[in-house]
């Protein structure tokens, strides 16, 4: 079993190719592949196959290292564009067939892409009881947060973004505890991501649309936890930013989101159109053993 581990501001996933999978991915499969110390450890498994739709250069499935299926992974999917524009297309313009809808990647350099992720809902069935404007409340048993006030973010899969105060109150957070509070929450069925967020640059209320800002941003994943980065989360927090800018409402934006593994490039555009750019890299190539394709053919 032939395969490629890329990271994306340090978010690292093993790519496989279908075809070439001597089994089907289960969760226990995946579960196993990503393990440490007995696997390959990984955030997570890109499963690429040639396209049902030929409007599509492949399909992606997303894998979470809990063995869940993700609808959508900005790092992820960066990972698998630059594979695809290195092993099977010299396009720099194309599609990819995803769980959340097709997203469509513009190539910008060796490593780099920026990526058409659709437009972000402030409503979804992953928020059912959400208002229009995907505002809410949540309790948590935190001494600084006793209540948190949220805006959910759709962009595949749904975001939950926090504003915090600043910087300091920001790093000061304990997410291994909170986290699990608010992904698994009953507001949220399937469970949700979670982006705290505070500024870098305070935003000029008088700036023009368009115009750029920094904002921190600190994530939790469902199935993965606290993570380096996230590129769905930092366009959650984007967003979220966007939004409650004092006075202007949804606007256009450019917003540069500083992660614990780098930044991102989000630009929110009209009707909250969303582009990400950012960059991926290879770590390494390999095969796995005879041995542990054993293991994992007689794992269910």
């Amino acid at each position: 079993m032939r395969f490629e581990k890329w990271q994306a501001l340090g978010n690292d996933y093993l790519i496989v190719e279908a075809h070439e999978l001597p089994f089907a991915l289960t969760p226990a499969r995946v579960r196993r592949l990503c393990e440490g110390h007995f696997g390959v450890y990984a955030d997570g498994v890109l499963e690429l196959s040639r396209p049902k739709d030929q409007a599509n250069v492949a399909d992606l499935r997303i894998f979470n290292p809990d063995g869940t299926e993700a609808e959508l992974s900005g790092n992820g999917a960066r990972e698998a564009i630059i594979y695809l524009r290195r092993h099977w297309t010299d396009l720099n313009e194309f599609s990819i067939h995803t769980a959340a809808g097709p997203i469509r990647p513009q190539i910008t350099g060796p490593h780099t892409c920026r990526v058409d992720m659709g437009r972000a809902s402030l409503t979804s069935k992953d928020f059912p009881e959400g208002p229009p404007d995907g505002h809410g409340e949540l309790p948590v048993e935190d001494p600084v947060l006793a209540t948190l006030s949220f805006q959910h973010v759709s962009i595949g899969n749904p975001q939950c973004a926090i504003h915090v105060t600043s910087l300091a109150a920001l790093d000061a957070l304990d997410l291994p505890v909170i986290g699990p509070q608010i992904e698994g929450h009953r507001r949220f069925p399937n469970r949700t991501n979670v982006s705290w967020y505070s500024e870098i640059e305070t935003p000029d209320p008088t700036a023009q649309a368009g115009g750029r800002t920094r904002i921190r941003a600190r994530i939790f994943e469902r199935g993965v936890g606290e993570t380096l980065s996230s590129g769905t989360g930092a366009i959650g927090a984007a967003v979220a930013h966007v939004l409650g800018r004092e006075g202007t409402g949804e606007q256009e934006a450019h917003v540069t989101v500083v992660l614990d593994g780098g930044e991102l490039e989000v630009e929110v555009g009209d009707g909250l159109r969303v582009n990400l750019t950012g960059w991926a890299v290879p770590v390494f190539e390999g095969r796995l053993s005879d041995n542990f394709v054993k293991e994992l053919n007689e794992t269910e």
